[in-house]
Formats: C-alpha cells, sequence, structure tokens
C-alpha cells in the first residue's frame, strides 16, 4: 500500500466516523442501515480493518452520500477564497461558489436594470434547462417572455429557461444566489445578467 493510498484511507474512516456522528447514529445504527455487524464498523473506522469495496458502497449509501464523494482526495491546496469576476459592460459582478457535474452554484451581484422595449426584448436568452435563485438582497426584475416578476429580498424564483428570460436590478443593486446548468453559466456568467 502507497502513502497517498494510506492517507486516503484515513480520510475516508475520517469521513465515515463523522458523518455517522454527524447524523447522531451509533455504530449500530449505522451497522443496521447498512447490514454490517456494528464490530466490523468500528474495525473499519478505527483503521483495524480493510474496506471492501461493497462495504464501502453500503455504508455510502446508508449515510445519504455517493461513494465518488466519500472516496475523493482532499485538496488541502485548493484557494479558499473566492474571488468575484466582474463584467463592467453589464453591470455584474459573480462569485463562482462551486462547480458540481453539470450545475453551477453562483453568487451574483446585478447593478443594471433590464431595459425597456426593444432593447429590453433582445436581451431575452432561451436555452434547454431550468434555473433557480434566491434574492440575498434589493429586487430582482425577471423578464419571462412578455411577463416582468418582481423577486424581492428573501424570495426565489424557478422558471424553464426555454421560456425567453432575463434578469436585471430594481431600484438599485441586487444580489442573488444562483443554481445554473452549463447553458445558463455560459448565458448568465459570461454575457451578464
Amino acid at each position: 500500500m502507497t502513502q497517498e493510498s494510506s492517507d486516503l484511507d484515513a480520510v475516508v474512516r475520517k469521513r465515515i466516523r463523522g458523518l455517522r456522528a454527524a447524523t447522531g447514529w451509533s455504530l449500530d445504527d449505522l451497522a443496521g442501515r447498512c447490514h454490517l455487524s456494528a464490530s466490523t464498523l468500528s474495525r473499519i473506522e478505527t483503521g483495524g480493518r480493510r474496506i471492501a469495496l461493497d462495504q464501502l458502497t453500503a455504508i455510502a449509501r446508508a449515510l445519504g452520500t455517493t461513494l465518488d464523494q466519500l472516496v475523493e482526495q482532499p485538496d488541502d491546496d485548493q484557494d479558499v477564497i473566492v474571488r468575484p469576476r466582474r463584467d463592467a459592460a453589464h453591470g455584474v459582478s459573480s462569485w463562482t461558489l462551486e462547480r458540481l457535474p453539470g450545475i453551477t452554484v453562483a453568487r451574483v451581484r446585478i447593478e443594471r436594470p433590464l431595459p425597456a422595449g426593444a432593447s429590453g426584448a433582445a436581451q431575452l436568452k432561451a436555452h434547454p434547462g431550468r434555473e433557480w435563485f434566491t434574492v440575498l438582497s434589493g429586487t430582482v426584475a425577471l423578464q419571462l417572455g412578455e411577463r416582468r416578476v418582481l423577486v424581492a429580498d428573501g424570495e426565489a424564483a424557478e422558471f424553464s429557461t426555454m421560456v425567453p428570460h432575463a434578469i436585471g436590478a430594481h431600484g438599485g443593486p441586487a444580489e442573488i444566489l444562483g443554481i445554473f446548468d452549463p447553458e445558463g453559466r455560459r448565458t448568465h456568467l459570461h454575457h451578464g445578467g
């Protein structure tokens, strides 16, 4: 066994113990959920027993996580500072918080209102998928085709992105936390809100 695999093994054991403790489960509780004996689970957590793949899969499922998340390599060198990306041309700053396969979670500051009339209609975008955002501060104007909806601080919106849509600030700057699919990320985070 290499040092790297030994380090990962220790991380996986700590994650199992940490997730079990976070749920408030005893060894018996988790053992019953993953069809192992409590003594086997105890030896897995403490390093007294090698973890078989079928056991690890059952443990991950019982803990409500995936095998990938349980065994992913820790990235201690990762920069934990999230720096904003400023798009002055569109009056948008975005902080990409986390990228998951297929989706992006981003905090976005919107400074410009939606233009009225034909220039506003030109900003409407449509693409496959759904989007969701919650307003952290201010009020957001959400244009969905011909319909304009005001989404206030503390409210959330979810909609099909096949409807031509755009968002802008209403009555001053606003901040949102949004979940975007890959097409939404390209549309809203690369070309402005």
